[in-house]
């Protein structure tokens, strides 16, 4: 009897024990895989296999960049053949006009697109933040060389520019109280994001999170609505240092760029799990776009600041006239040939 007591007591023990130990996570054994979170296993993937944010904007050693300008036209035909083209705009205005050869896309379709496509892969959209963080999307999933057009169909004729030509007059910001000259605040250091996956493979994991964020659609936030509540918001300004001063930025807004890696954990910088929605603007909103993207995979609740620098203080004093990220002076629509 006293026997039979000891084993009761030791079986109940043992599902207690069992599901202490689950909790427990990376506390356990790391060659366990039920002690290593889904967050974990997709981190040291994307590491292992060049898919931190660096290699995503510019490829793995720096070999094709994100994206790539309206050709000359002298060069139109070597440009149309050599990119197997996918305009995710919607259906009329692809068919208004296009580029020789595109394929209407939608944007929930492009790995289906993705997998049709026999050349490199480009991404047309209005204004080009909408194709970055598709790029992005793509360059994660196996595409490494698929690149975003600038300035969307906006670079490649003035009967398409609509989207830049009317953003880049209002310049919001200029006189806003919420605009100011302050040093960046200190940054914090976070947990991981949260992410569920029944997975314990990497590469599993990460296929499930960029399918997921293309479900989703591109995630985006208005200059107006973060202008008028920055508080709202996690505000990061994705400028170099110089620029963060010179320019100005949102209220507020931390500088966390060049240390936003997964290699080094800088990207714990980014709170996961704050009510304020994280917001990255650049000057144009593309590379933002890239960014979120790939914020939203780690399992962030990200958005791009829709046309950057452009949208916020287009006419601000900073801006170097030569500069090719500054719309309707440094950059402006070429006179390409529109199909339809």
């Amino acid at each position: 009897m006293k026997n039979l007591k000891f084993l009761l007591i030791g079986f109940l023990l043992v599902p207690a024990l069992f599901l202490t130990s689950c909790d427990r996570g990376d506390d356990l054994n790391p060659e366990n895989p039920i002690a290593t979170p889904a967050f974990t296993l997709m981190k040291d993937y994307m590491i292992t296999n060049d898919l931190d944010i660096d290699n995503i904007m510019s490829g793995p050693g720096g070999a094709v960049k994100f994206v790539t300008g309206a050709p000359a036209e002298a060069d139109l035909a070597t440009f149309i053949d050599k990119y197997y083209i996918m305009d995710i705009r919607n259906g009329d205005d692809f068919s208004k006009g296009h580029i020789q050869g595109a394929h209407n896309v939608a944007f929930g379709d492009i790995l289906t697109e993705a997998d049709k496509a026999t050349k490199q892969i480009l991404v047309v959209c209005y204004s080009g933040q909408t194709a970055c963080y598709a790029t992005s999307l793509l360059r994660l999933y196996g595409y490494s060389n698929t690149q975003a057009l600038k300035w969307g169909m906006s670079g490649w004729n003035e009967t398409t520019a609509g989207p830049w030509n009317n953003q880049i007059d209002s310049n919001p910001a200029d006189g806003n109280a919420n605009w100011n000259y302050s040093s960046a605040p200190s940054t914090n250091i976070f947990k991981d994001p949260s992410i569920s996956s029944l997975s314990q493979d990497g590469s599993e994991i990460l296929l499930q999170r960029i399918e997921s964020v293309i479900a989703a659609g591109f995630k985006t936030a208005s200059n107006g609505d973060v202008l008028a509540s920055p508080s709202n918001y996690f505000v990061n300004n994705y400028f170099t240092v110089a620029d963060y001063d010179d320019f100005g930025h949102i209220a507020n807004a931390y500088r966390i760029k060049e240390e936003l890696l997964l290699e080094g954990n800088g990207y714990l910088e980014m709170d996961p799990d704050s009510n304020a929605k994280i917001v990255s603007y650049c000057y144009t909103g593309q590379t933002s776009a890239v960014l979120t993207a790939w914020l939203n995979v780690l399992g962030y609740d990200a958005y791009s600041l829709t046309y950057g620098m452009n949208g916020l203080y287009n006419s601000n004093n900073a801006w170097d006239k030569a500069n090719l990220n500054q719309w309707g002076v440094g950059s402006h629509p070429k006179a390409l040939p529109l199909v339809q």
